[in-house]
């Protein structure tokens, strides 16, 4: 399949972390946890036209230049605590020399991504001319609130079974496609936004921890990426 748009890949990856410093260079299975997401890219040059890096940190520009992708430096205003997502892809798309049509945006901390996945959330994407994509999970907890120190069931209703309480999502963070007007606009997501479902044990990876970096890389070793 030939795609006409133009689509660019944004990783952005601040250097500073609190709960585990220098993670996004730290090792997964042999390779540093950035060069995971910068893989999964360059695997899908039939849809990715550019891949770029937003960061404020110097190995991690060093590690990124030496994969061959390109990098803009991150302001400083612009990597803080605070700073949101969608103003490093804003400052990405604003200091761009070419013109592209669509962002797709890969989270380092999320490594680990079924590899059809891309392809086929494109796919459903341009089909349904959406504004946005975004990937989600069912979640299927029994969640509650607990209110003066007693549970409060949120989505069921005590002695309910599992299988059949009414389906919640979250967003799992493997991957966003965005309309380059969109993130212009500050957005990520917009009015016309599909939530993809991806159900994999891939989805479950997040990491900020080293338990979380052991727990990937037993997913990575343990299931296949289909």
């Amino acid at each position: 399949m030939t795609f006409k748009k133009r689509n660019i890949v944004i990783i952005p990856v601040r250097g500073g972390s609190k709960r585990l410093p220098g993670k996004n260079i730290l090792p997964l299975a042999g390779e540093p946890l950035l060069v995971h997401s910068i893989a999964y890219a360059q695997q899908h040059l039939d849809i990715v036209d550019k891949i770029v890096i937003s960061t404020d940190d110097a190995a991690i520009k060093s590690l990124a230049l030496s994969n061959n992708v390109e990098v803009i430096d991150r302001p400083e205003g612009l990597a803080g605590d605070f700073a949101t997502t969608v103003s490093a892809l804003k400052h990405v798309v604003e200091n761009l020399k070419e013109a592209y049509d669509n962002v797709i945006l890969l989270q380092a901390t999320n490594p680990l991504r079924p590899k059809n996945l891309l392809k086929e959330a494109y796919m459903k994407f341009e089909e349904g001319n959406y504004d946005s994509l975004m990937t989600v999970s069912r979640n299927e907890d029994k969640l509650g609130k607990i209110v003066n120190d007693t549970f409060v069931p949120f989505n069921y209703k005590i002695g309910q079974r599992s299988q059949d309480l009414d389906p919640l999502y979250s967003e799992n963070g493997l991957l966003y496609i965005t309309k380059i007007s969109l993130i212009l606009e500050g957005e990520i997501l917009g009015n016309k936004n599909f939530p993809y479902v991806v159900n994999h044990p891939y989805a479950k990876v997040d990491i900020d921890t080293k338990e979380d970096f052991k727990y990937a890389a037993f997913i990575l070793e343990n299931y296949t990426d289909e």
